[in-house]
């Protein structure tokens, strides 16, 4: 038996039953609450390609795109700001959002049909849109509203720019 697997068995069998080590930096009580009130919040705060195009004539609302730099770079949302999931911090949020009331408008891989190479659709569960609202909220960010219906993107009302072109 390698001492790897010897290793590894006694750390397994030492683990059992040992308390689980604590984090006071990850709440996932906080988290599955912090989903429940966007759960209920998400029902009247989708809304419709048209909807989505009046609201961001608004100055003061910040349509967000948290895909990938890269992607976003490809095509976006006209006028769309970038801060990317996984570099979301209050801080970084705070340069982009003015304020924790501001509206903001967010959209994600799932929305689009027909541009694979810069919205590549995700998994159902992991849609960005469910992420980047539960992140917003669990920041404090009280005004989200989501681009709520699968558009074919050839026949989008929303103007877009990027790498990839402009497509209006």
């Amino acid at each position: 038996m390698s001492r790897y697997l010897v290793v590894a068995m006694w750390l397994v069998a030492g683990s059992a039953g040992a308390e689980q080590p604590s984090n006071p930096f990850i709440d996932y009580a906080a988290f599955q609450d912090n989903v429940r009130e966007v759960g209920v919040l998400r029902e009247t705060r989708l809304v419709t390609e048209a909807q989505f195009k009046r609201m961001a004539r608004d100055r003061n609302t910040v349509i967000l795109d948290a895909r990938s730099a890269r992607m976003y770079g490809l095509l976006h949302i006209k006028g769309a700001k970038n801060l990317s999931f996984p570099d979301i911090t209050a801080e970084e949020l705070a340069k982009v959002i003015p304020s924790k009331s501001t509206r903001i408008l967010i959209y994600c891989n799932n929305n689009f049909l027909n541009a694979p190479g810069a919205f590549p659709t995700k998994a159902f569960a992991a849609s960005l849109n469910v992420h980047t609202v539960t992140a917003l909220h669990g920041y404090g960010y009280t005004n989200v509203y989501e681009l709520g219906p699968l558009i074919d993107i050839r026949d989008s009302k929303l103007e877009f720019e990027g790498d990839a072109g402009p497509r209006t």
